[in-house]
Order: structure tokens, then sequence, then C-alpha cells
């Protein structure tokens, strides 16, 4: 993986199989508009936000309680001039022990500076990760969007656009 790829890692109370099905889970941390099956190898699903960013998202590895990697078969954002930036590119979600924590390290391999939706994308998936999934881990209820309602300031200012 490239270093300059976006990266964020939690660590949690929770077991690996804890996290594995949390992440599985993608309505209860990502979106509630998922369309599709999110769980196991092969499965694929659509994901949208409003007219702001749409994709069609493939499971293409799954470990349990290990690793699920993503691939995004095809993107599309209203914000950027190459509204194909994410396709191709795959989401990484690496699960492992350390000490008596679960840690989990996601990776989106090709999301890296140079890309127009950086910024925006860093601080989406900061929000979905570090915040929404870890809370869906921790307590049962993470923050997915939900219909029209933005999650992050980012968001807001691309439903405004």
């Amino acid at each position: 993986m490239n270093t300059q790829d976006f990266t964020t890692t939690i660590l949690v109370s929770q077991s690996p199989e804890e996290v594995f099905k949390a992440i599985q889970n993608v309505h209860g941390w990502w979106s509630e508009e998922i369309e599709g099956k999110t769980a196991n190898q092969g499965d694929e699903f659509k994901y949208h936000y409003e007219d702001v960013h749409r994709c069609k998202i493939k499971l293409i590895e799954v470990i349990p309680n290990q690793k699920i990697v993503w691939l995004i078969e095809e993107n599309y954002f209203s914000f950027t001039q190459d509204d194909t930036e994410w396709t191709n590119t795959t989401a990484v979600f690496d699960i492992s022990k350390e000490n008596d924590k679960t840690k989990l390290v996601f990776t989106h391999v090709g999301l890296v500076p140079d890309y127009e939706c950086f910024d925006v994308c860093k601080a989406g998936w900061t929000n979905y990760i570090e915040n929404s999934l870890k809370k869906l881990i921790e307590t049962g209820k993470g923050m997915p969007n939900a219909t029209g309602k933005p999650q992050i300031e980012t968001e807001r200012k691309l439903s405004e656009k």
C-alpha cells in the first residue's frame, strides 16, 4: 500500500468478531440508503448521498474477523472535474488484536492527496470510521447519514452547491 493512501486506525475493547460484524453492517455506520448486500465475498451494494456522490461497491475479499476489501467498481462525484476519482480503488478493513484491544486499520487504497476529492473524502472517511463505526462497535448504534441529513461540515457544504 502506498503511504499516501488515506489511512485511519481505531482501537476498541470489543472482539475482532464484533468489529467484523459491525463493518458488515454498512447501513449502521455509513448510510441508511445502502442498496444491496454488504456482508459476504461477491456481495455488491450501491451508496448514494443526494446528487453529490454515488458509487457501486463489490466485496472482493472477506476473511472472517480479519479483513474485508471493497472494490469501488463505479463512482460519481458532482463536485470534482473527474467525477470518477474513486473508480477501481479499494477500501481495506484490516482487523487484528493488539494486546487486550482490537485494532481496525482502514485504508482507502488509491485515495491520495493528488485527488481533487481528497480533503472532502478524508473528512468523510475520518467521520464514518473514527466516529460512526467506532460508536457502532462500542455501543451498538452508529451515526450513518440518514435521508437528506448531512453528517459533517463538508457534506453540508456540498449539499448547498
